[in-house]
């Protein structure tokens, strides 16, 4: 049972999977080959309706999955409204969209916040300032989120990534320093380490504060550690296999607020985890892997071209090897994909 008194919050993120979108592009002008591709918006609604159709719980824009560096604050606004209101037009308006608001400053970022929620957003996912680690305290560090979270008229998901934040990374006190916070109401973990997602889950429940991992490798253990679902950039390449595939099979298949599984249901749940944890392999390389099967596992589909998953420049495609390794170690999911379909 979780041991934090906190009251629930008043919006939880509601649990489940959710895809941290990717960003498309139209390509340069043949005319000017050097300019920066535009945000394709029209590309970015049919892979939104396709994300959404396949049984995805949620969705993700402007992460690190979205290039949020790469883009205007323009930009920005108008893939939330975009997202927004397909989402809405799908779903009605219960359906979560959480919008990246990571910025250097306190500032700028109290004004994404507002941005986003003025297009629709209705979470905001924030990652710790990073330009200047080592000028940043502890204290100061929990001040940024506060100062955030007081002003945001959205909730706000801690997002700790290490990786892209020149190795700063949120500990389990401090996360739930944090979730002290009324309107700080999840996390997500993409350092990958369930020893803090398990003290986390141990403390609060998912409505007091959402525990979520950071990719789909490790979601059956999250889930079984009491944890409230995960955002993974392979959602974008194979949304049903994560969403329902895992996800809806083991909640499904649980009895008693998700503590008890039949052996035939916990055997089918593990099955499905294996493969979209070698699946994900892949992703783990790089983004622009996950563009790269994303156009080709949905994208081809929807009749996108394949310039239109490429990074935005300086960021470069792959090469002929990397693209052949990158589709047979995402394909094992493939056939599960299409009969979940």
């Amino acid at each position: 049972m979780p041991t934090s008194t906190i009251p629930p919050k008043a919006k939880p993120l509601p649990p489940g999977v959710y895809t941290p979108v990717v960003t498309l592009y139209k390509p340069p002008s043949p005319s000017d080959p050097s300019a920066s591709q535009p945000v394709d918006l029209d590309a970015m609604r049919l892979h939104c309706r396709h994300l959404i159709a396949a049984g995805m719980h949620g969705l993700v824009y402007l992460g690190t999955n979205g290039e949020l560096p790469l883009l205007t604050s323009a930009e920005r606004h108008a893939i939330i409204s975009m997202a927004s209101e397909t989402a809405l037009a799908l779903k009605g308006p219960s359906y979560p969209v959480v919008a990246g608001i990571s910025a250097p400053s306190t500032h700028e970022t109290i004004l994404n916040a507002r941005s986003a929620a003025s297009a629709g957003a209705s979470f905001a996912l924030l990652l710790p300032p990073s330009y200047w680690p080592k000028s940043l305290s502890p204290d100061a560090l929990l001040q940024y989120y506060r100062d955030v979270a007081t002003s945001s008229p959205i909730p706000i998901v801690v997002y700790n990534f290490p990786a892209v934040t020149s190795g700063t990374d949120l500990d389990s006190d401090q996360i739930a320093a944090l979730a002290e916070h009324p309107n700080i109401v999840a996390v997500k973990l993409t350092c990958g380490n369930l020893g803090k997602l398990t003290r986390l889950t141990s403390r609060f429940s998912p409505a007091q504060f959402g525990v979520f991992g950071g990719s789909s490798d490790y979601l059956l253990p999250t889930l079984r550690s009491g944890g409230s679902g995960c955002v993974t950039g392979l959602g974008n390449v194979f949304p049903a296999s994560v969403a329902r595939g895992v996800y809806d099979s083991w909640a499904r298949s649980t009895e008693n607020g998700g503590q008890e599984e039949t052996a035939s249901a916990r055997e089918a749940t593990k099955r499905a985890q294996d493969a979209v944890a070698n699946s994900e392999w892949a992703c783990k390389k790089g983004l622009a892997m996950t563009k790269y099967g994303a156009w080709h596992f949905v994208g081809k589909g929807l009749g996108l071209d394949e310039a239109a998953f490429e990074m935005r420049r300086p960021y470069g495609p792959l090469g002929d090897a990397q693209k052949r390794w990158a589709l047979e170690t995402l394909g094992v999911l493939e056939g599960i994909e299409k009969e979940l379909s």
